[in-house]
């Protein structure tokens, strides 16, 4: 069962990774951010699809680029936010073994339904939504 449920989680978590990308595009600078989420979406259905694919060395290759990339971005980011912010942060664009086995699927089933669970809360949510930038109040 356990093979089964990564599975699932790499799947969901390949669907969340595609829709963020697709209500990207009335974002000002939608082709970075499409790009950007598109190469999780595909890494972690490939995944979902064929657990073995991480030992390949272009996969490892495309993600390890990956997450270097987003750490820079990340850190160059938190330093403009401490420098530049003048308001509201999120008003900002950048501010958008058995027992060991268990607890590590349970965790990343946690991980995995998190993101929809706070994407539902936020959409609901109108006192929320009131506060997003014009761009944001377009999408799903």
């Amino acid at each position: 069962m356990a093979p089964a449920l990564w599975r699932a989680c790499n799947g969901l978590m390949a669907a969340f990774f595609a829709l963020a990308a697709y209500v990207q595009v009335n974002d000002p600078d939608a082709e970075l951010w499409v790009v950007v989420y598109t190469i999780p979406a595909v890494l972690t259905l490939l995944v979902g699809l064929n657990p073995q694919i991480t030992g390949n060395v272009i996969w490892k290759s495309i993600s390890a680029i990956h997450i270097l990339f987003c750490m820079v971005w990340a850190v160059g980011l938190a330093y403009y936010l401490l420098h530049h912010t003048q308001q509201n942060i999120l008003h900002e664009e950048e501010g958008r073994n058995p027992v060991g086995g268990r607890i590590q699927l349970a965790i990343a089933i946690v991980i995995t339904l998190f993101p929809f669970i706070s994407w539902v809360y936020i959409y609901i949510n109108k006192e929320m939504r009131s506060s997003w930038p014009t761009h944001c109040k377009t999408v799903i």
